[in-house]
């Protein structure tokens, strides 16, 4: 997924090597070295997607962080080599859609930039969700499975919604985390697991029998239309 990137990163050998990677991928990217060259970036060149150190000369990242959710709900993606929970969980309360710790490769990045873009367009587009009989209601917080209301728990409603708006796809267990948990890596995994197995019992399935919920080995689950 092609892209407006505005990345704000200080180190100018990460930073060039970013804008090369990002490029040579389609991407149209505007680069600052500073926080408040970042800031002015972001309001006069709107972009897709913001990419942030937070290890900025001028102020620390999670404080130009604060400062862009007051102005814009563009998505950010955090870059950052603090990677203890405790801080994590705090960036990601201050409004940052995904975060990368260093080091990381432009694959990685290019990779989340394109979830990221694929989740805010989807929520941004879709009031309502389909899959197979499946249908979500995004703003009522309604979902229906063959016309039956579905009885879900709030965080059990997050989960679904999560895994409809990425169909299809594969997602791992420190993202469902990161995005319906708002919790990075670490001792969370059984949250996830005993929600999906609460889930699985209300769409009328198993493990054993999956319909809609598929698991991958080894990798995470996915939501699928059942054949």
């Amino acid at each position: 997924m092609v892209a407006s990137v505005s990345l704000i990163e200080d180190d100018p050998r990460i930073r060039s090597a970013l804008v090369r990677v990002l490029a040579a991928r389609g991407h149209a990217v505007r680069a600052a070295s500073t926080a408040m060259d970042g800031l002015r970036q972001v309001v006069e060149f709107p972009p897709d997607v913001v990419v942030l150190d937070l290890g900025l000369p001028d102020m620390d990242g999670s404080e130009l962080l604060k400062m862009m959710r007051a102005v814009t709900a563009v998505p950010v993606i955090v870059a950052t080599a603090r990677d203890d929970e405790t801080e994590i969980v705090r960036l990601l309360n201050l409004g940052a859609d995904d975060y990368v710790v260093k080091p990381f490769s432009g694959e990685q990045l290019d990779a989340r930039i394109g979830a990221v873009l694929r989740r805010a367009g989807a929520s941004r587009d879709a009031a309502n969700v389909v899959v197979g009989e499946l249908r979500i209601n995004l703003k009522s917080r309604e979902a229906t499975l063959g016309g039956r209301p579905l009885d879900l728990a709030r965080k059990e409603f997050d989960l679904l919604s999560f895994l409809a708006l990425n169909a299809g796809t594969v997602v791992t267990k420190p993202e469902l985390l990161a995005e319906v948990w708002r919790q990075p890596l670490g001792g969370g995994d059984k949250t996830v697991d005993v929600h999906l197995s609460w889930l699985r019992r209300k769409l009328g399935e198993t493990a054993a029998e999956p319909r809609y919920l598929q698991t991958v080995r080894g990798v995470g689950v996915k939501l699928v239309a059942p054949e």
